[in-house]
Order: C-alpha cells, then sequence, then structure tokens
C-alpha cells in the first residue's frame, strides 16, 4: 500500500505520532490484583491436573504412553479419546485425521475433554495474559506499541502486549484478565466509545449498493441481529447478544469478504452444538432448531444456502459487482482504497473484498482517534487516550472531563469525519461505556 495524496500521507503521520502519545500514556494497572490472581491461577490450574489424573481416562492415557505421558499434548489426548476410547469426532484435518485444535475439541461431548479444554484456556489465560501483563508493567502502566504497517488489510496492531487481543467474549477469561485494567486515579474512569456497525457502513459506502445504504441508515435496522434471525431461524426479538455476534462474525462478515454458505454453515454449525448460544428467551438453539426441522450439520447447510441467496437478493448492487472488482484488479493488478492509498501486489479473493472496506473503515477511527488526541494536548486537559481497539477508542477521562470529552468524540467520529470524506455516504453512531471500577466492568453511559 502506497499514499497516493498528501492527505493519506498526512493520515499515517499523524496517526504514527498519535500512537506514540497513546503509548506514552499507558494504562494503569493494579499490580496487587495482578500478582494475587497469577499465584491464584497457578494453584488452580494444579488443582484441575490433579484431578484429570485422577480420572479413569488417565489412566488408559498412561497405558498408551507410559513415562511419556504429557497431560498437555494435543496429539496424545487425541489419539486416546478418538483412537482408544472410540469417542465421536465432529472435525477432521484435511488428511482425515481428527482435529484436536480448540474449536474442534469444544465440539467433543465429552466430559474428560471440556475439564481438559478448560484447564488450557486457564493456562494459556494466565501465561499469555497475566504474566505477559506483568513482564511488560512498570511502575503500575503498561505501555503498548500500536502499530499501522503490519496488517495486510491496513488496520492497526497491537504488541508488548496486545491489548487489541485481550478477551472479551469469554466472560470468565475477560473478567480474569480485564479487571487488571483500572483508571488512573479516583478521580478518573475508564471511557470506551465504539463505532456501532463502522464495517457494515463502510461497506455500503464502498459498493453504493442502495439497499445497503438504507439498511445502514436507518437506525431501527441491525444487518447482524437481522442476519442471526435468518440464520437461525428465530423473530428478531428472539436474537441474544450471542446469537448476534456468530451471526455477524461467522456469516455476514465472511460472505461481504468472499466466503460462501457451506464455511459459514461449518462454523455457524460448530458454535451452535457447543450449547453456549440461546435465545433472549433462554432457549438453546440447537434445540430451537430440531424444533424447526433443522436437526443436523447437512439440513442446517441446505438452510444457510437458502440464506445466502437471499442475502445476494438483498443486495443486489454489491452481489454484482463483486465480480467486477475482481476482473479489474486481475487486468491491472493494483486497486485503490477510498482513504487515498494505492494497494499493489498478490491479493486473494477474499483481500480483494476485505480490504477495500476494512482499510477505509479503520481509517475513519484513526482519523477521529488523531482529531480527539489533538483536541486533548490542546487545551492541556487532563483526560488521556490510553488504547485502540479495532472500532473503539479507550480514554481514562476526568470526571470534570467527561461531558465535554463525550460530547467531542461523538461530533468528531460521527460528523467532522464525514465531512473530511465525502466517500462516506451513511450515518455514523457510536456507543459510549464507561467505568470508574475497571475495564471488564465497564457499563452503558447516557451522557
Amino acid at each position: 500500500m502506497k499514499p497516493s495524496s498528501s492527505a493519506s500521507y498526512r493520515l499515517i503521520l499523524e496517526g504514527s505520532q498519535a500512537f506514540a502519545d497513546i503509548e506514552q500514556n499507558g494504562m494503569r494497572v493494579d499490580e496487587d490484583y495482578l500478582d494475587r490472581i497469577i499465584v491464584e491461577t497457578g494453584l488452580k490450574i494444579k488443582e484441575m491436573e490433579g484431578v484429570l489424573k485422577s480420572d479413569e481416562v488417565f489412566s488408559v492415557w498412561r497405558k498408551q504412553y507410559g513415562e511419556k505421558a504429557d497431560l498437555g499434548s494435543r496429539q496424545q489426548l487425541g489419539e486416546v479419546i478418538f483412537k482408544h476410547l472410540k469417542v465421536d469426532c465432529k472435525s477432521r484435518t484435511k488428511t482425515g485425521r481428527p482435529s484436536t485444535d480448540e474449536s474442534s475439541l469444544e465440539d467433543v461431548d465429552f466430559p474428560f475433554v471440556k475439564r481438559w479444554v478448560d484447564l488450557e484456556k486457564l493456562k494459556k489465560a494466565r501465561s499469555t495474559f497475566l504474566i505477559g501483563l506483568r513482564k511488560e508493567t512498570v511502575n503500575g502502566y503498561v505501555h503498548p506499541f500500536f502499530n499501522l504497517h503490519l496488517v495486510t488489510t491496513y488496520r492497526s496492531s497491537s504488541s508488548d502486549p496486545n491489548l487489541q487481543n485481550q478477551p472479551n467474549r469469554d466472560v470468565r477469561q475477560s473478567k480474569l484478565i480485564r479487571r487488571a485494567f483500572i483508571p488512573r486515579g479516583f478521580d478518573y474512569q475508564l471511557v470506551e466509545i465504539d463505532y456501532s456497525a463502522l464495517e457494515f457502513r463502510g461497506c455500503a459506502s464502498f459498493w453504493k449498493d442502495a439497499a445497503m445504504v438504507a439498511y445502514a441508515s436507518d437506525p431501527s435496522l441491525d444487518i447482524h441481529r437481522d442476519m442471526a434471525a435468518e440464520c437461525y431461524n428465530l423473530d428478531v426479538k428472539q436474537v441474544s447478544k450471542e446469537a448476534r455476534f456468530y451471526a455477524k462474525n461467522q456469516f455476514v462478515f465472511p460472505i461481504l469478504y468472499g466466503s460462501y454458505y457451506v464455511n459459514c454453515a461449518k462454523h455457524l454449525w460448530e458454535h451452535i452444538g457447543r450449547g453456549d448460544i440461546r435465545t433472549v428467551d433462554g432457549v438453546g438453539l440447537y434445540d430451537h432448531l430440531i424444533e424447526n426441522g433443522i436437526g443436523d450439520e447437512v439440513s442446517f447447510e441446505s438452510h444457510i444456502k437458502v440464506v445466502e441467496d437471499n442475502f445476494n437478493r438483498k443486495f443486489p448492487t454489491w452481489s454484482s459487482q463483486k465480480e467486477v472488482w475482481w476482473e479489474q484488479y486481475l487486468k491491472r493488478g493494483w486497486f485503490p482504497l477510498s482513504t487515498g492509498f494505492v494497494c499493489h501486489g498478490v491479493f486473494s479473493y477474499n483481500n480483494l473484498m476485505n480490504t477495500p472496506v476494512q482499510g477505509p473503515s479503520f481509517h475513519c477511527l484513526l482519523w477521529s482517534l488523531i482529531r480527539l488526541n489533538d483536541w486533548l494536548k490542546k487545551y492541556r486537559m487532563k483526560s488521556r487516550i490510553i488504547c485502540q481497539i479495532h472500532d473503539s477508542i479507550l480514554a481514562d477521562v476526568h470526571d470534570g472531563e467527561l461531558q465535554d470529552y463525550v460530547a467531542m468524540a461523538r461530533q468528531v467520529m460521527t460528523v467532522d469525519v464525514r465531512k473530511e470524506w465525502s466517500w462516506i455516504i451513511t450515518p455514523l453512531a457510536v456507543g459510549v461505556e464507561g467505568s470508574k471500577v475497571n475495564w471488564f466492568e465497564k457499563k452503558a453511559l447516557t451522557i
């Protein structure tokens, strides 16, 4: 990617400068909590290992591997569970072997495997996130790096530690880890301002599909909620937050970015099979689908094929123009971004559909972050931007500046950025959450 205008060059330059300020500001860490929870999780891991090793399954494990028996080995687990104990395997690798990645093992309906997966999650949370965070904490603060040159779709990335990858969907892990991040003082609170459906709005602006623009412009409509209703055969009022999340990430964006119904059905069904998605009324989606005549993966795949066909009909311009876009790229070997960059090189079909949407959508956030950071510095305010997470900005906001900060953020993120870039042809919206306790306990703020 190369900037093809002075504005795009300034965006990267000023973005790098703003990220340098954020890195210097840092996030405050509750060191006492962190030290205590590292010890407690270490003890819990030993307890869980003891329970597994006393299980009859591990007796079979030892018999097969003797002194080489390793409770942490996925390969050995797979051999014992699927080959020797003949447990049903729902997912296989391309070579036909039972798959033992985390996602596949979560689908295995066998108590020992479920406890083993819980153990591995806790071990990862402790080593990667808790201990990793402790190593990077200096004088009560962590100062992660933020980069603009590493992600192929030209979003940002974070490292040392990666604060964009802190667990959020897994409530147990999220609570364990995000409670370590606290406001920088008693008169501050953590405030996270998140764009609503930013990539779908960016998609509508890029493809200029009239139906998509209308959908993204109507606040009463929610593409992710509505597609969850179609994917799971629900009324929109039955769609839970979890059901919406999986429809968004396993159907809407995969389809928009070049995937197709077979892959979507497989991934959606995997999560349904785990029984961790329910309707607003608390009914498991697996039971709900069975009641509606969709009782296995084959029938579910056929159902998702119909949903995909409806999606193509719903947005006809996007459906027809994506192939034109692909053919244009094949002829010239490059393509432009709405924000003034030109992308050269080899791109897969999926990346070609993804980059022109995800890149400029993130640039909306970056442009806004730069202006908001400059405003805080210009008026020597006490509030500080401390992190950027995909479509959101996290700040330590002083109590006396909360009203002004939220008002300015909304103005910049939903109004000013549209004045700057005329290619944004849909309204933009943000949500605001805050907490005076820790990052995990944030709640919606009404300002």
